[in-house]
């Protein structure tokens, strides 16, 4: 507990004139996935069949530059695996800090315990398997694991549930 209490900011002598800071409490973690625009919706039909996504909003861009165009996803809020996922349409005048496109580093895991039939799912939906479903020592703790890329270009893990791992000395 004092080693807790040591990174969260306790047990560190405060300077009196120092504002205090509340205690801050997350309650999720949402990704937001960022696809070219007008693609948004093409992603959630995606995820919907490649992975069973339940879409649970939706909320539009209010603004088109003209009448016929189609309305753009400011953020559809999709149920996975009993997470949120956000997949949204990426504008030019967008907010958002990133490109469309591709990983930027963030690879998603989804576990599942068969991996071949959620990796040939994925593929039949439109998404490429990255190599071959790795098993026992290489992947995951023990179990198997298997990759796939999305017709958007973001990287999907797909693992079987993690085993116990013995522990590891640093």
């Amino acid at each position: 507990m004092a080693q807790q209490e040591v990174q969260n900011g306790g047990g560190v002598e405060k300077d009196a004139a120092a504002p205090t800071v509340s205690t801050v409490t997350f309650t999720a973690v949402k990704p937001q996935i960022s696809v070219e625009a007008p693609k948004a919706n093409d992603a959630v039909q995606f995820y919907k069949a490649a992975f069973g996504a339940e879409e649970v909003g939706r909320t539009m861009h209010s603004k088109r530059k003209a009448e016929q165009e189609t309305p753009l996803i400011l953020s559809a809020e999709l149920s996975l695996a009993g997470s949120t996922v956000l997949v949204s349409d990426l504008v030019a005048d967008s907010a958002a800090p990133v490109k469309s496109g591709g990983s930027g580093g963030v690879v998603l895991c989804l576990e599942t315990e068969d991996v071949a039939a959620a990796i040939a799912k994925a593929v039949s939906a439109g998404a490429v398997a990255e190599g071959e479903v790795v098993e026992g020592e290489g992947a995951c703790c023990g179990g198997s694991v298997g990759k796939v890329t999305d017709p958007y270009g973001f990287s999907w893990l797909i693992c079987s549930p993690v085993k116990k791992c013995a522990t590891v000395e640093a």
